[in-house]
């Protein structure tokens, strides 16, 4: 049988930043005799060459291309190409990571479909969602699909499709090189299949590099020729075109460098206003948004001046998403959320009413005069403003899109002035929200995203005022699990499926603790989302103060029943306290952590109390003792540790097969 799939990952200098991608390429479920991996070194110096020869020597499916330093991927990448035996190519960065079925499941996809090219679920830790992958589709189109979204090169090509068009990587090249390579296969593609049900490869983050003006034209200039030549002219050559005009073009110019780079901004600008007038005609403005569309104008009016005063003063929009309602319809969660663009000052963003239309309000320090009327016009984005409600999982990475039905509505904000804001409610069922599939255990994050007229902006949702809805229901599909919605420290929605324990199921929502001080005791209140028919472990209530001198005082807690699916249950621990000379079973002056302990496990809750003439008030853990961090992980783990680990390579995976060897909550 012969090779079906040829990865190819080039390295440079990585030092111990490539283990995982090697493993993950090594490691593969697919056997080693139907595929091989091919290391294109580039130049090396820091032993990594070494490194791969002596693999090579060991494993029969791994060659190693030794290659002089050109500092650029594109090369190693076409030589692997060239040397390649499969019927697939596959290209990886050193920083990227295959999941271990990946090639095998890609594999099998490709020829299901008869793919020339098959984009696998892609992950990353930074920047925005890939909404390409909320559905698979074995007939994927560029536009409707949002694969202009997904324009880097970790993706399966047939080998004989690359040769056929003789398609190849520039060289040097840049990221707009890797760009033009995917946008020109994707033109001459006859299949395009997506495969989002499973993720296949993890991102790594790569280093920011600036390309030189005139090498990003001459790609462009190229790229466009072929757009002209599989694309006839229309609507949806338009669109390409006004794509490529707003990444690659008008955004670098409202860049901090670019305001700042008074040297070399004038050759960009004359570059730029060249390069517009040749092939961007004021028709495709209407693709851009606002600011752009500005951009634009000043740019075909040679008003540089404009342009560097447009990028001072325009600040990041932010987004604020407000919950208005957390319930539970049996097992399904019901989110009714409110978002709204935020201007740079944390003010909501406005808009001048004229008559039916409604315009975008430029920073006072712009000449308008000489821009056309419509520039500012955002009356047709409002009507078309929306949200984009989404869950990623913390420990993975992985996104899923929530079904949505939303509103825009006007609120008036003044004489002859708008805010614009949209109303929406999601229907969360845990037990199909993964791509039909049940959503995974773990602690979830709720985000976020809306698209205005003017602006986009994502966030995490906020907590609504008032008292928590604390309340974790059963899913009794595909078997009984427990949900927990919860809240951070700093009030963003989270949702954990199958808390691990009893304790940590109570330790999430532990934000909700309310305290009552009777005579000599303190009572602490904790809300318990679920109580088991046999009411749970025993448990006690553990303080420990912080002090130098550190004292702990231990309670026993009582854990009483809510009402299944309607009201949490709560468990009450009486402590007794003394405001002067305590004794060492007294609470007394100053912070105290909290923890729940059971015969078999202590876990930190998230908050703390503190003692002051004599009087008992409630704090965030961090707030009690500053070197505990609980910023990022409502769960009450060590984030700092947490983050280290995810630069460690390979320790993902030594966690996952640790928690694995251990029972989960409720779990049969």
């Amino acid at each position: 049988m012969g090779v079906k799939v040829s990865v190819i990952v080039n390295v440079h200098n990585p030092g111990d930043t490539a283990d995982a991608c090697m493993r993950s390429a090594l490691e593969q479920t697919m056997p080693a005799d139907e595929y091989e991996v091919i290391f294109a070194d580039d130049g090396s110096t820091d032993g990594i060459a070494e490194r791969l020869d002596t693999i090579a020597a060991l494993r029969g499916n791994v060659r190693t291309l030794h290659l002089p330093h050109t500092g650029s991927p594109m090369r190693g990448r076409n030589v692997g190409l060239a040397a390649a035996r499969g019927d697939y190519v596959y290209f990886l960065d050193q920083g990227d990571r295959l999941e271990r079925d990946a090639l095998e499941r890609m594999h099998e996809r490709a020829v299901e479909t008869d793919a020339d090219v098959l984009i696998g679920r892609l992950i990353r830790d930074y920047g925005p969602p890939m909404t390409a992958f909320e559905r698979s589709t074995a007939r994927a189109d560029i536009l409707r699909d949002r694969l202009l979204t997904l324009l880097g090169p970790q993706q399966l090509y047939r080998r004989a499709f690359l040769e056929e068009h003789e398609l190849g990587l520039s060289v040097p090249g840049g990221r707009m090189g890797e760009q033009a390579f995917v946008m020109r296969a994707y033109l001459q593609a006859k299949v395009i299949a997506v495969l989002a049900e499973h993720v296949c490869c993890h991102l790594g983050e790569r280093p920011g590099a600036e390309e030189e003006p005139r090498a990003i034209v001459r790609e462009l200039q190229d790229l466009l020729d072929d757009i002209d030549t599989y694309v006839g002219e229309g609507r949806q050559r338009d669109r390409m075109y006004a794509h490529w005009l707003r990444h690659a073009v008008l955004r670098p110019l409202l860049t901090a460098r670019f305001a700042e780079s008074s040297v070399d901004r004038g050759m960009h600008f004359r570059v730029v206003q060249e390069f517009m007038i040749q092939r961007f005609p004021e028709r495709l403005d209407r693709y851009l948004p606002v600011q752009l569309r500005m951009v634009a104008a000043y740019v075909r009016l040679g008003r540089l001046d404009q342009i560097v005063l447009l990028s001072n003063s325009s600040r990041r929009a932010g987004l604020r998403a407000d919950l208005t309602e957390v319930r539970w319809d049996a097992h399904i969660l019901v989110l009714g959320l409110t978002a709204e663009i935020m201007a740079g000052d944390g003010s909501p963003d406005r808009y001048r009413v004229d008559g039916e239309r409604l315009h975008w309000i430029p920073p006072r320090s712009l000449d308008t005069k000489k821009l056309p009327q419509d520039v500012t016009d955002i009356t047709e984005s409002v009507e078309r403003a929306r949200i984009e409600l989404y869950l990623r999982h913390t420990e993975t990475g992985v996104v899923h899109f929530l079904p949505l039905t939303q509103h825009v509505e006007r609120v008036q904000a003044g004489r002859r002035r708008t805010r614009v804001r949209i109303k929406g409610e999601t229907r969360l069922d845990i037990t199909n929200a993964a791509l039909g599939a049940p959503l995974r255990p773990g602690q979830w994050e709720v985000h976020v995203r809306m698209f205005s007229g003017a602006n986009q902006a994502r966030t995490r949702v906020s907590r609504p005022e008032g008292p928590l809805n604390c309340l974790g229901v059963l899913a009794q599909r595909p078997r009984m699990r427990l949900v927990v919605p919860c809240w951070s420290d700093h009030g963003e929605l989270g949702l954990v499926v199958e808390p691990r324990s009893f304790s940590e199921s109570i330790a999430l929502v532990s934000p909700g603790v309310t305290v009552k001080q009777v005579d000599q005791h303190v009572y602490v209140v904790l809300p318990v989302p679920y109580v088991p028919p046999s009411g749970g472990p025993p448990l006690e209530l553990v303080l420990r103060s912080t002090r130098r001198r550190s004292r702990e005082v231990s309670a026993p807690a009582l854990v009483e029943a809510g009402v299944p699916g309607r009201i949490a249950g709560q468990l009450v621990a009486k402590v007794p306290f003394k405001r002067l000379m305590p004794g060492v079973e007294h609470l007394g002056r100053g912070g105290w952590l909290s923890s729940l302990r059971s015969s078999d496990e202590e876990i930190g809750l998230r908050f703390g109390l503190e003692m002051r003439r004599g009087r008992v008030e409630i704090r965030p853990a961090a707030a009690v003792d500053p070197t505990r961090r609980l910023e990022r992980d409502p769960m009450g783990r060590d984030t700092a540790l947490h983050r280290l680990g995810r630069r460690l390579p390979g320790a993902r995976h030594i966690v996952r097969l640790a928690r694995a060897g251990r029972h989960r909550y409720l779990r049969d």
